[in-house]
C-alpha cells in the first residue's frame, strides 16, 4: 500500500494580514495530481486542518471541496483525518454520518464511550487495498488535551507525558488485539517531541508547554510508520520512521528556508516502510532584504530600490512577500515611510520591518535586586526600555511626548 502523509494545512491563515486562499488553493489542486500520479491508496492528515477553531467560510469551502474531488477524483481513496490544537474537535466531528458513507474517516478529538472507556472503534481504522483485504492498521490518535488524559491530581503539577503514554499504549494494545499477521501498524499523533526544531514565529506551545516534550519512546518499535503533526519543519524524531510531515507552505517568515513537502509511505507488510519526500510547489516565493543578516536604513533602501518593478508580476496576488530586516544605532521615527517609498512600484509586498540594535543589556535595563515592575512610574519604564536598547537618555522632546501621550491615555 501507498500512504500520503501531509500536515499543518492551516485553512484561513493570514501573514501579517494578507490571505493565504490563492497559495492553499494552489496547493490542495497540486495534492490532487499527486495523489493520482503517485497511486496512494490512503491520504493521512495529521491535525491543524484550519487556522482557528472557527473558520471562515472560504477555508471550510476549500476543505470540503477538496475532499468531494478527492473522492469525486479518487473514489477508491481513504481518508484517516486527525485533530490538531488549532482545530475545534466538534467543527471536525460534525459531518461525520456524510463523511464515514465517504471513506473519510475523521477523529477531532480523543473519543470516549459512555462509560469513560477509549472508542476504540473510532480511534483504529483499517486500511484496506483495490481487492478490500486490510493490509494496515491506523491508531487515529488526536492532538490530547490536558482534559483527555485523565489525570489524577493538579494539572499543573502532573505528568502530562506518562498520561499520554499510557493513551497511546491502550489504543496500540486494541490495534494488536485486532491485527493479523502480514498487517502494517501506525499510529497518528498531533504533539511536541523532545529533540526537535520548531519555529517560534508561528507553532503554540502546547501540552503544557514546550517542557513537556514527549520522549519518542513513547511509539514503540513495533510501529510501521509514525505519521505526526504541530512542527512546520519536516523531520524525523530519533527513527526514520517517526516523522513530521511538516506544513505545506511558509506560515511566518521564520520558515522561508523550509523545505516544504508531504510524505509517501509504501508498506510491504509489517517490514521497514519506505519513505520519498516531494517537495511543495511554492506559489508566491518568500524574499529577505538583506538575504543575510541586517543592514544600516540607507543600505536596505538602497537594495530595495533595486528590486524588479511591479510589472514583472502576471498577478496582484503573486507578487512576492518581504521582510526587510534594519540594524539601527538609534531611533528611526521616518524607516517605515522610506522603506515604502524606496518599495514604490516594485513587485515585492512589504509583511514586516524586522529591527536589530547593537545593545542587548537586561530588561529594564536591569532592575535593583528586589524591585518589582509595579513599583516603577511609566515614564521611568520607557526611560529604562530606551537606555536599554540605545545606551543613552531619551531626548527631552521624546520624553515629554511620551508623557503626552501617556496622560491623553489616561484622561481618555
Amino acid at each position: 500500500m501507498r500512504l500520503l502523509h501531509t500536515s499543518d494545512w492551516h485553512l484561513g491563515h493570514t501573514l501579517h494580514g494578507v490571505a493565504r486562499d490563492h497559495e492553499h488553493e494552489a496547493f490542495l489542486a497540486w495534492l490532487l495530481d499527486t495523489l493520482a500520479s503517485e497511486a496512494i491508496d490512503a491520504l493521512l492528515l495529521t491535525g491543524d486542518v484550519f487556522e482557528t477553531h472557527n473558520p471562515g467560510a472560504a477555508a471550510q469551502a476549500a476543505w470540503y471541496g477538496f475532499l468531494a474531488s478527492a473522492k469525486q477524483r479518487l473514489p477508491g481513496l481513504q481518508i484517516v483525518v486527525v485533530g490538531g490544537n488549532h482545530d475545534s474537535a466538534d467543527r471536525l466531528n460534525a459531518p461525520k454520518p456524510l463523511l464515514d458513507r465517504m471513506a473519510i474517516h475523521v477523529v477531532g478529538g480523543l473519543p470516549r464511550r459512555d462509560d469513560d472507556t477509549l472508542d476504540l472503534d473510532r480511534l483504529l481504522v483499517p486500511l484496506r487495498d483495490q481487492t478490500g483485504t486490510t493490509r494496515a492498521w491506523v491508531a487515529a490518535v488526536p492532538f490530547l488535551r490536558t482534559a483527555d488524559l485523565r489525570l489524577v491530581g493538579d494539572p499543573a503539577t502532573a505528568d502530562l507525558a506518562a498520561g499520554v503514554r499510557s493513551v497511546y499504549d491502550a489504543v496500540l494494545a486494541g490495534a494488536r488485539a485486532r491485527r493479523e499477521a502480514g498487517q502494517a501498524l501506525i499510529a497518528t499523533g498531533h504533539c511536541y517531541m523532545v529533540g526537535t526544531e520548531l519555529s517560534e514565529l508561528s507553532e503554540r506551545r502546547i501540552l503544557g508547554g514546550n517542557q513537556h516534550a514527549l520522549p519518542v519512546d513513547i511509539f514503540p518499535e513495533d510501529l510501521t510508520y509514525v505519521a505526526l503533526g504541530h512542527l512546520h519543519k519536516a523531520q524525523a524524531v530519533g527513527r526514520s520512521h517517526v516523522r513530521y510531515a511538516g506544513s505545506p507552505l511558509p506560515l511566518s517568515m521564520a520558515e522561508l528556508d523550509y523545505l516544504h513537502q508531504v510524505t509517501v509511505v509504501t508498506l510491504d507488510g509489517e517490514g521497514p516502510a519506505r519513505l520519498e519526500h516531494l517537495p511543495v510547489p511554492r506559489l508566491v516565493p518568500f524574499a529577505r532584504v538583506p538575504a543575510r543578516g541586517t543592514a544600516t536604513p540607507a543600505e536596505v533602501c538602497q537594495l530595495l530600490r533595486r528590486l524588479p518593478g511591479r510589472e514583472t508580476v502576471a498577478r496582484e496576488e503573486l507578487r512576492p512577500y518581504l521582510e526587510v530586516r534594519v540594524r539601527l544605532e538609534g531611533p528611526e521615527p521616518r524607516l517605515k515611510a522610506d522603506v515604502e517609498a524606496a518599495l514604490e512600484g516594485k513587485a515585492h509586498r512589504l509583511l514586516t520591518i524586522r529591527t536589530e540594535t547593537p545593545h542587548h543589556e537586561a530588561p529594564l535595563g536591569g532592575l535593583p535586586a528586589g524591585t518589582q515592575l509595579a513599583e516603577l512610574a511609566p515614564g521611568q519604564v520607557f526611560e529604562r526600555l530606551y537606555r536599554a536598547r540605545f545606551s543613552e537618555a531619551p531626548p527631552p522632546e521624546l520624553l515629554q511626548a511620551f508623557h503626552t501621550l501617556f496622560d491623553d491615555l489616561a484622561t481618555g
